[in-house]
């Protein structure tokens, strides 16, 4: 047997042989002067997720490719500070409500609620001092290999009635998948629509743009919406259109084709209906250079395919600048604007109801 063959396998089974771990340790302070702590999650497999109780923000993802190279996968930043500032949500837990809601108001049980406008006149991402931007209180279970990070959200926190208590669980596992894991009670009734917001690239962050990345969602139906991306309550056939990834394609294949969701959009920024229901796939991505492929499956009813058109040369990890398309997103969620549309699956939540949302990463290469 050659050397570096030897080498290989010593290497591959030193990884197997590794504990799985999770450890923690200082990463700074909030702005309110509050402890984070920046979490490390690891499998046997060598994988890494590194976990910030700061908006419970994924701050960096390294999976192998096909010649074992681990790279980071996720966009973001090397310290705690920038994340404190403005920022495109880069890895975070976005909500009370992920996504939208038109003119920032819905009805519920015959009363009116007016949330943050902060996008325009209508509300996108749980407000202004959203769940992004706050300190989760973090309990590592080391027997399950999980993270579980918890905040209340008093009751009209970003104008949402209810006392809000929510969990959301981190776990890497043995087979190559980051499994989230979203749960939530509430003691008056509410809208719940929990994510993440991680930008993607699986390339390497900072290696370029994502168009090169292909795509497939198993959905024929989008949440068709106005030029302010606000659901008109319409769900329209995508097969045949340049949204429609229900059979494999480049994500530049058609970005810039003159269909007006696109225009709307900027690029890529539509819900996908997804088909069936429970866990499902919801997309599948594969990055040919490299070999890496995501597979995302989730008990939400939709996904939001986001091309992050609206970077604009953001200086990331390491010095990287981030520019338009350089990442992409995959929101598992409740259709935007649900609030407002009783014919979209409700985001309802009411005392003595959890709310449950999984969504799982996996992560494989060829």
């Amino acid at each position: 047997m050659k050397p570096c063959v030897i080498a290989f396998c010593l290497f591959a089974m030193s990884l197997l042989s590794s504990h799985a771990t999770i450890t923690s340790e200082p990463w700074g302070k909030s702005p309110m002067g509050e402890p984070v702590m920046l979490h490390t999650l690891r499998n046997r497999r060598g994988m890494e997720a590194r976990i910030t109780d700061w908006g419970g923000i994924i701050v960096s993802l390294k999976v192998p490719d096909r010649a074992g190279k681990l790279s980071d996968i996720v966009l973001g930043f090397d310290s705690l500070e920038p994340y404190l500032g403005k920022h495109p949500h880069f890895g975070c837990i976005t909500g009370r409500y992920a996504n939208r809601i038109g003119g920032a108001a819905f009805m519920l049980d015959g009363a009116e609620y007016q949330v943050t406008a902060n996008s325009g006149k209508n509300h996108i991402h749980g407000g202004r001092v959203a769940f992004d931007q706050k300190v989760w209180k973090p309990r590592i279970d080391q027997t399950a290999q999980a993270l579980e990070l918890s905040y209340t959200s008093e009751d009209g926190e970003e104008g949402f009635p209810g006392k809000l208590d929510c969990t959301v669980t981190y776990t890497l596992t043995e087979e190559g998948a980051l499994r989230i894991d979203y749960r939530a009670t509430t003691d008056k009734p509410t809208v719940v629509n929990l994510t993440n917001h991680s930008y993607f690239n699986l390339a390497g962050e900072g290696s370029g743009d994502v168009l090169g990345h292909e795509v497939m969602i198993p959905a024929d139906r989008f949440t068709a919406t106005d030029n302010d991306l606000i659901p008109t309550g319409e769900l329209e056939n995508l097969v045949g259109t340049a949204l429609d990834f229900t059979q494999p394609h480049l994500i530049g294949d058609r970005i810039e084709a003159p269909f007006k969701p696109l225009q709307q959009g900027l690029g890529y920024d539509h819900n996908y209906v997804l088909n069936g229901s429970g866990m499902k796939l919801a997309a599948r991505v594969r990055e040919p250079k490299s070999g890496r492929i995501m597979e995302v499956h989730t008990t939400d009813p939709g996904v939001q395919l986001y091309t992050g058109n609206h970077l604009k040369g953001t200086v990331g990890k390491s010095g990287h600048v981030y520019a338009k398309r350089h990442g992409f997103c995959l929101e598992t969620q409740k259709f935007p604007d649900s609030p407002n549309k009783p014919q979209f699956p409700s985001a309802t939540l009411r005392p003595g109801e959890t709310y449950l949302h999984t969504t799982i990463f996996r992560f494989s290469y060829e």
